[in-house]
């Protein structure tokens, strides 16, 4: 094995386990609190799909990619390609939806009552279910194609008409769909980072007029006052991290789309790119929500009788 993609291997390996390890715990957190009937808010169905989302991109790209890298014979079969690159793309994009939504909510959340925003207040729970349904429901109709393209190594297409991804394969429908596609996709994706980035401006807005409110006042914030600040400046970290990553992945999909021939590096940079958001985004969010572990623990063990 190469120096370098044992590299590479170690580097995914890290990756792919922490990114796991640490949504696996953030979900655990949810079953745990759901078990001890500790009222959720309504943002807390929004990390969960954001969560599962996650694990699905780190399960689809990353461990195959890891494998692949440290083990040159390792392939998918024709079925595990397709399931594979399908609903890596499918929870990429419900990732970004949900994040996305995320982020609208908090800030409708945090608006002042004053604003335009305060008719949205009483609605946005509400819609936040079927948001997410829909959020679910768009991603897997736009990459419906992704089976139509996607074959395996053991295929009998001709070399010169395929994308070798090292594990599994992509049938190359030709230059012009490549493009359309290509720009079709990142049009979707910069209408969901322009909501995000949208909503995150109103959040910084919003939080220095109230910050520079409470210094004028000479007043301490409230409790919940308080805990909304930290769930934003929380939300706001995301966003930002999701913001860098994916402008990144974006720019080299687009590449790896349009490019006729596949550039190893390439790929490698694109499911690095790609990865780091689900591996990082459940370690901010852990500390949010680790009170909410530490309140559930001692109900479920009162629930349970072992005390």
């Amino acid at each position: 094995m190469a120096s370098r993609d044992l590299a590479v291997g170690i580097f995914f390996l890290l990756q792919t386990a922490l990114g796991m390890l640490g949504n696996s715990a953030l979900l655990c957190c949810f079953v745990i609190a759901d078990f001890a009937g500790i009222r959720a808010k309504p943002t807390d169905l929004i990390v969960k799909h954001l969560t599962w989302a996650n694990f699905l991109v780190l399960l689809c790209k990353g461990m195959p990619h890891t494998m692949e890298a440290f083990n040159q014979t390792y392939y998918l079969d024709y079925i595990l390609c397709n399931f594979a690159l399908y609903f890596h793309r499918v929870a990429r994009g419900v990732s970004l939806s949900s994040t996305s939504l995320l982020s609208v909510i908090q800030a409708i959340t945090i608006s002042p009552n004053n604003s335009k925003w305060k008719q949205l207040k009483v609605r946005a729970p509400r819609i936040i279910g079927p948001s997410l349904g829909l959020c679910w429901s768009i991603q897997l109709l736009i990459y419906v194609f992704v089976p139509v393209y996607t074959t395996d190594i053991w295929s009998r297409v001709n070399v010169t008409g395929r994308k070798d991804f090292g594990y599994c394969a992509v049938v190359n429908p030709g230059r012009l769909i490549n493009i359309f596609s290509a720009v079709l996709l990142t049009s979707s994706d910069a209408m969901f980072l322009g909501l995000m980035v949208f909503a995150s401006g109103s959040m910084v807005f919003w939080l220095l007029k109230h910050k520079q409110r409470v210094q004028h006042t000479h007043r301490s914030q409230s409790p919940r006052s308080s805990a909304e600040t930290r769930a934003t400046h929380i939300i706001l970290t995301i966003v930002s991290s999701f913001v860098l990553f994916y402008v990144a992945s974006i720019v080299f999909t687009f590449y790896v789309s349009v490019l006729d021939v596949t550039i190893r590096w390439l790929v490698d940079a694109n499911v690095a790119m790609t990865a780091c958001f689900p591996a990082f985004c459940p370690f901010v969010l852990l500390r949010q929500y680790t009170s909410l572990f530490q309140l559930a623990v001692p109900v479920l063990i009162r629930h349970t009788g072992f005390v």
